[in-house]
């Protein structure tokens, strides 16, 4: 398993030189943790980055000169990953809420599939592709009904989430499939959620996945490929210790309890494993405020550079790297600029005795952090540097 070293004492020199807030990524681990990915995936699973976690065009261009293809949710990564060179061929398209425009650019740039989340999606799709006089290429977003045991925010696999057709709609879409002239059925998609370290999870949506395409092939279907989605999780708590998940336990899971026809390609589509433990949010302390009850470490980040602590509850590790031979001996709220209350990365962080100007790490940011920040308070853009 690969060990993390990426703040050692001489990279903090060259951090400090560099106006905080920003990102800091590390494309060695980002390097190995692809190598480790594309050596555990083989040629038996086909593996498409999920852009959301992080569409950086510095980042994606390492992704795809691993060879990995693309999952996109919105018209503008399907665009952003045309502009940064992956195939068409290996691009697919998913999500809830896909706009006419959006559906226009795809069926333009001819992708390789439509991951359709519902029957009136399928009406749309087929009408627009017949203005083209094109056939879209479509799998069908399955909602297995399989708990993924994470936060309610991050679970996409229930029948009360809103995401993919519930079974039972089955016998309504083949009808309705039946009568489209202009879009092809290829596959059967699955996502049940983000951010699972447990693997039988995965073997729960193995054993529902079989029956599910067991009874789209008796009825005579013609399903090309199987695409189970992506989740899975990394090490919040230890991101030197466990910088690169375990891919082989992963995919051996499939191995053993996933049962497709040998025809059926098997697709999987990975974002935060891939690049959370790579980027890291670099912050400075503005001030220290003390209290009878509770000290304040006020940072120049705050959640428009990192939302997640305040969108989710997500736990970040917090370190004071400016200190790192110091011991820890000081609880601290870690808290941003911004003038909300959830405005917060942390609470009774363990820290050395920290000063202004010290240099703060809030780590296994890569994924859902920079690609998710925003200008409120009209802060500046945060910025991204490259080690």
């Amino acid at each position: 398993m690969h060990k993390s070293d990426f703040f050692s004492p001489a990279r903090v020199n060259q951090l400090q030189q560099i106006e905080t807030p920003y990102y800091a990524y590390d494309l060695a681990l980002l390097n190995e943790t692809l190598s480790q990915l594309k050596n555990a995936a083989g040629s038996k699973y086909h593996v498409h980055y999920a852009l959301k976690a992080n569409a950086h065009p510095q980042l994606l261009n390492k992704i795809l000169a691993a060879g990995f293809g693309a999952d996109c949710v919105s018209g503008n990564e399907v665009q952003r990953a045309i502009d940064c060179g992956f195939k068409n061929s290996s691009i697919v398209f998913a999500g809830v809420g896909k706009s006419d425009k959006e559906i226009h650019l795809a069926l333009d740039a001819d992708i390789f599939c439509f991951n359709v989340e519902s029957i009136a999606e399928l009406n749309v799709i087929d009408a627009l592709a017949e203005q083209k006089n094109k056939i879209a290429n479509i799998a069908l977003r399955i909602n297995p009904n399989v708990d993924a045991y994470t936060h309610k925010y991050i679970t996409t696999g229930l029948e009360e989430n809103k995401f993919g057709i519930n079974p039972y709609e089955f016998e309504e879409v083949i009808a309705v499939l039946d009568g489209l002239k202009h879009v092809q059925l290829i596959g059967l998609h699955f996502h049940i959620g983000s951010q699972i370290k447990d693997l039988n999870v995965f073997k729960n949506l193995c054993l529902k996945v079989n029956d599910i395409n067991r009874w789209f092939l008796q009825k005579g279907l013609k399903i090309q490929h199987l695409n189970l989605g992506g989740g899975l999780g990394i090490d919040y708590a230890e991101p030197d210790k466990n910088a690169i998940v375990d891919f082989n336990s992963f995919f051996r899971l499939f191995d053993d309890f996933l049962k497709a026809e040998k025809s059926q390609q098997i697709h999987f589509e990975l974002g935060r494993a891939i690049i959370a433990q790579c980027g890291h949010l670099v912050s400075r302390v503005l001030y220290i405020k003390n209290g009878i009850n509770t000290n304040f470490m006020i940072l120049d980040a705050g959640m428009t550079e990192l939302i997640r602590p305040a969108l989710y509850q997500a736990f970040h590790k917090i370190e004071n790297i400016s200190r790192y031979q110091a011991t820890a001996g000081t609880k601290y709220d870690v808290v941003g600029p911004i003038c909300e209350s959830s405005d917060c990365f942390g609470k009774s962080v363990l820290l050395p005795f920290s000063e202004r100007g010290d240099l703060i790490a809030i780590r296994s940011a890569g994924a859902y952090g920079e690609v998710m920040s925003n200008r409120y308070n009209l802060r500046d853009q945060v910025q991204s540097h490259f080690f």
